[in-house]
Formats: structure tokens, sequence, C-alpha cells
């Protein structure tokens, strides 16, 4: 009995595999239990977009909108150390020119 919804990166290893080996697209469809071909060969396209990309040198995106739940991306990160850094200087250095006077 087909599957109606499956997250297919689940299988993505397993998938690519089977490519590698020589297996049609159907065939994967099959053991998988897939609908049909068609979820194969959208995940296929999707994944050789982003293996292009990564070989010309552009990072793929991940979709939708960014996590509202506080994680920040590692650049962000880097930026606010800078800025508190930044922060913590201008501070020290009115507190020794406050003393001074």
């Amino acid at each position: 009995m087909p599957r109606k919804y499956t997250r297919i990166k689940t299988f993505e290893k397993e998938i690519l595999e089977m490519v590698k080996n020589g297996s049609t697209q159907r065939e994967i469809a099959e053991h998988f239990g897939f609908k049909d071909k068609e979820v194969v060969r959208g995940f296929l396209r999707r994944e050789r977009r982003n293996q292009k990309k990564i070989i010309t040198g552009t990072v793929p995106k991940p979709k939708g909108r960014p996590r509202k739940d506080g994680l920040l991306s590692q650049q962000s990160v880097e930026n606010e150390l800078k800025r508190l850094k930044m922060e913590n200087e201008l501070l020290r250095d009115f507190l020794r020119l406050a003393e001074r006077r």
C-alpha cells in the first residue's frame, strides 16, 4: 500500500546509493512505497540543484523563514561578540577617564 506522505530526506543516503547502483526512479519509489516516481524525481532534482550550488561555491539557503526560537547563526554570533567587545572597550575607556578627574 503506497504511503501518502513521507519525509524523503530520511531516506536520502539510501536513495542516492540506489541511484549510484543504477536503480530507476520507479524501482526506488516502489522500494520505499512512495505513491509514484515523481516523488523520487523531485527529490533528485532538488539534490542535483543543491550539489551544483555547492560546486559553484554558493551555499544553498535553508527553505522558509528564519527560526524564532532564539537560535543564531554562526555569523550573527560572531557579530554579536564583536559588538560586545567594542562596548566593553568603550566602557573601560570611559571609566578610566572618569576616575582621573
